[in-house]
């Protein structure tokens, strides 16, 4: 069968081994793949990312070797059943999986190890047990961002935002811009997105989108409608916490101070019992939410220097190179640092129907589609966010330039 294989950061259309699906996997004729961000880093760093992920004991990914067919993002149709499977969809029916595999017990993410080729490829194999028919007539192109909307789905539920926090979204590229669509379809009613690319600002206010910030020209912090919810929710524990927890903010200060006054006065229950009430409910002050969406050195640390007081900051991006962050600033201003990565079985399956039910609207991500022999192009077209948020590859397809 025909693949595209890299190897050394080059691609090559080539004939590759026609695969045969093992025990509990399915064998798929691939629809549509998607490009991920992660893939045009792991087209020169495909090494340094499996040394981290070993490092960490996450051994499923594997360096380049010989060579590796990219794509875990994708859709394609039953060709074929392994040994020990249940066969419960007809051949010919559409599916998502979750890009993994794995030999007896040795697990594989696909499209990273020359042990599970992804879908860059007229054929590919994934696991019984983590494959999901596609319902309502969803199309190949739309289902094939089922995984990376996924990703962006796990890091909404991560940060635990509720509807009438403010959500700051950087970074405004394919993972960005489903985090915009996700949080506006749960309901949250102010989302500020940023990005110095005009053409990604447009997509993200097509997204839902409430402001859309370059932050070349201006603060995306100083664009929320009613700033004084970022700064001035921090004021009632300022005083208890110590006197630099709102910096160089008086009016603040003062905040907590005056509440102090008020509590001790009026109280009809001692005022400390107010305190470990809110803490037991988790209704203390809290501010917004920003999703870290680029994945780059330095952008953590700015983020950390930048955001208000008692953010919590969600990193999305994969940053595949080493940074450096300023602890105390983080801990003055008290902000919270969760990672996300990934999804797990039912996000995965709940993402695939937000998409068929149209919960969500992926049409504002796909920005073109390729041939195999517009990989290269693809790749370069990304790098350069001015027109393409996400490329899809269709095996069949003879186009070859965006």
């Amino acid at each position: 069968m025909k693949a595209v294989v890299c190897c050394g950061g080059d691609f090559e259309i080539t004939d590759v081994p026609d695969l045969r699906p093992g025990t509990g996997q399915v064998l798929l004729n691939v629809s549509r793949a998607g490009i991920c961000g992660s893939d045009v880093h792991l087209r020169t760093n495909l090494d340094q990312f499996a040394s981290a992920a070993a490092a960490v004991g996450k051994g499923a990914f594997a360096p380049g070797g010989g060579g590796i067919v990219f794509g875990h993002e994708f859709s394609g149709e039953v060709a074929e059943y392994g040994p020990d499977t249940r066969r419960r969809w007809k051949p010919g029916t559409l599916m998502v999986a979750m890009p993994m595999c794995r030999h007896g017990r040795h697990p594989h993410i696909t499209g990273t190890s020359p042990s599970a080729p992804g879908a860059f490829a007229e054929q590919m194999i994934v696991q019984e047990s983590v494959a999901f028919p596609v319902p309502n007539g969803l199309s190949a192109e739309h289902a094939a961002l089922t995984e990376p909307v996924a990703v962006a789905w796990h890091a909404v539920r991560r940060s635990q935002i509720g509807k009438r926090q403010m959500a700051y979204v950087i970074g405004c590229g394919p993972i960005g811009l489903a985090v915009v669509a996700l949080l506006k379809a749960i309901g949250v009613h102010c989302v500020i997105a940023s990005d110095l690319s005009p053409r990604r600002r447009e997509l993200a206010a097509r997204c839902g989108a409430d402001v859309v910030v370059d932050p070349g020209t201006a603060d995306p912090f100083a664009a929320d409608p009613l700033p004084s919810r970022s700064t001035r929710v921090a004021g009632l524990l300022s005083l208890p916490n110590a006197p630099w927890s709102v910096p160089g903010n008086p009016d603040d200060m003062n905040l907590g101070f005056d509440a102090m006054e008020k509590l001790r006065r009026f109280a009809v229950v001692p005022w400390w019992q107010l305190f470990r009430a809110m803490h037991a409910l988790d209704k203390g002050p809290s501010g917004p939410i920003v999703f870290e969406c680029v994945g780059v050195p330095g952008m953590l640390d700015r983020l950390i220097s930048d955001a208000p007081v008692m953010s919590r900051i969600v990193v999305v991006g994969a940053c595949l190179e080493p940074d450096t962050i300023h602890p105390i600033s983080a801990m003055i201003k008290e902000i919270d640092l969760r990672f996300s990565v990934g999804y797990n079985p039912g996000e995965f399956r709940d993402t695939l129907h937000m998409l068929a039910d149209g919960k969500v609207d992926p049409a504002p991500f796909l920005t073109g589609t390729v041939g195999f022999a517009g990989v290269d192009a693809a790749f370069d077209a990304l790098g350069q966010p001015e027109r393409h948020a996400k490329v899809l590859i269709d095996p069949r397809s003879p186009v070859s330039t965006l």
